[in-house]
């Protein structure tokens, strides 16, 4: 099963994954890095991961780190000791990193945020945290690897190798100064080390689970919208973050994927720039952003908030091929009069149900909309479909016909215990 966000990012896929964990024996991160944050709240205790897979938090669960992820070694080990503080089992016998998994190397930071300090008022929104710049180097073939640990003089000649053209950017075209191999390898050889000891043969493991019949749950990052070939570009993060890439950024096979879990908040948000059709700015906005207590998980920053856009979420379905949708953050909508849901778009005199391919043409729609009354009541405590007010039943029964895909769950509260399955109901 693969669990992925249908919007821009920050749906709640990090809650969605730890409520599915408890039926799989191994949970894959499969792309992104450290730009991604999933918050976990567990017996009322707030967790934020952004390398290491939401599964952890579920004893006697594997959770592994696949090939086409990009590892910050300092922010990995950073989240190790963070949950061993906390009790957590943090032993290699539960967290597995692949061989393969590129590594974001200091000039990669440095790199990304000269980049982007230099484009002013052009910025993309990049989180600077070298992304780009390693999967860049993963593109160009001279990247590093996790295995890379294992053979100092590799390691050391990759290093030596890509600070020629590292360097020249850093003094040249961004007037920084230089990196040597030496100082990066200081930093590097210490962390090298710890990482090490979780290596291993993703695909191998993923491999055993298939052969033990144990279900295995691959976790995404960002959002479809965001995906480096089919999102907003240029307002992209640089992996691709479709379901599809589970198989090829775990290592398995496509037909070992047999569901597809899309992630919907209730409403839309995004952070960073780009388009975005139901942006609000007015006290329905606020709203939503002070009640959903919308900041990004990885930077801190004010997320953009709108109502929520089936044009995207329809096109999320069509590219992901979903089977169950995943409603969260239902709650934050409770308190407003009426609700509106973007159907479609009007776009060079006609309707579309689809966004335009074009560069830039996001930009250039008139969400369509459809207006629902709201709810004023608590939903927090509802535990199935039947116990929700009649305005969110119908507001849900909606957002189903519209994406033309089944609600499976729908969550009412950033708690565990919050969610309730609508099949059951």
């Amino acid at each position: 099963m693969v669990v992925h966000g249908a919007q821009w990012g920050d749906e709640g896929k990090g809650k969605i994954v730890d409520l599915l964990t408890e039926k799989a024996a191994l949970i894959v991160r499969f792309h992104g890095g450290n730009n991604a944050g999933h918050t976990l709240v567990v017996n009322g205790e707030k967790t934020i991961l952004h390398l290491i897979p939401s599964g952890i938090l579920h004893g006697g669960k594997r959770c592994a780190i696949g090939a086409g992820v990009v590892l910050d070694p300092q922010v990995f080990l950073a989240e190790v000791d963070q949950l061993a503080a906390k009790g957590v089992d943090m032993s290699p016998a539960r967290l597995a990193v692949s061989l393969r998994t590129h590594v974001i190397m200091p000039y990669h930071r440095l790199l990304d945020a000269a980049r982007e300090e230099a484009k002013a008022g052009g910025k993309i929104g990049t989180t600077g945290r070298g992304i780009g710049p390693c999967y860049e180097d993963k593109a160009s073939r001279v990247g590093v690897r996790a295995g890379d640990f294992l053979d100092e003089a590799l390691l050391t000649a990759k290093i030596r190798h890509a600070l020629a053209e590292k360097n020249a950017l850093l003094t040249d075209l961004y007037g920084l100064a230089p990196l040597s191999v030496d100082q990066v390898l200081k930093e590097l050889l210490p962390l090298g080390r710890r990482v090490a000891a979780y290596l291993a043969d993703v695909p191998g493991l993923i491999g055993q689970a298939k052969a033990d019949g144990a279900n295995i749950l691959f976790e995404g990052a960002q959002g479809t919208h965001l995906d480096i070939d089919h999102g907003t570009y240029p307002f992209v993060t640089s992996s691709c973050c479709l379901a599809g890439n589970a198989a090829s950024g775990s290592g398995c096979s496509i037909r070992d994927i047999h569901e597809v879990v899309s992630v919907v908040k209730a409403y839309t948000t995004r952070v960073g720039s780009g388009p975005f059709p139901t942006e609000l700015t007015c006290a329905a906005g606020e709203h939503l952003q002070r009640t959903g207590a919308e900041f990004g998980a990885t930077t801190g920053r004010k997320r953009r908030c709108g109502w929520l856009d089936m044009a995207l979420v329809r096109e999320a379905v069509r590219l992901n091929g979903t089977t169950g949708l995943a409603i969260t953050k239902l709650d934050v909508l409770g308190g407003l009069p009426e609700l509106k849901i973007c159907t479609a778009y009007r776009y060079e005199e006609s309707d579309i149900l689809y966004p335009p391919q074009r560069e830039g043409a996001l930009g250039a729609v008139t969400p369509v909309y459809e207006t629902m009354p709201g709810w004023r009541e608590d939903i927090s405590s509802c535990r199935s479909f039947d116990a929700l007010p009649e305005a969110a039943k119908r507001y849900l029964n909606r957002v189903e016909e519209l994406a033309g895909a089944p609600i499976a769950i729908i969550s009412v509260g950033p708690g565990r215990e919050e969610t309730l399955c609508k099949k059951n109901s």
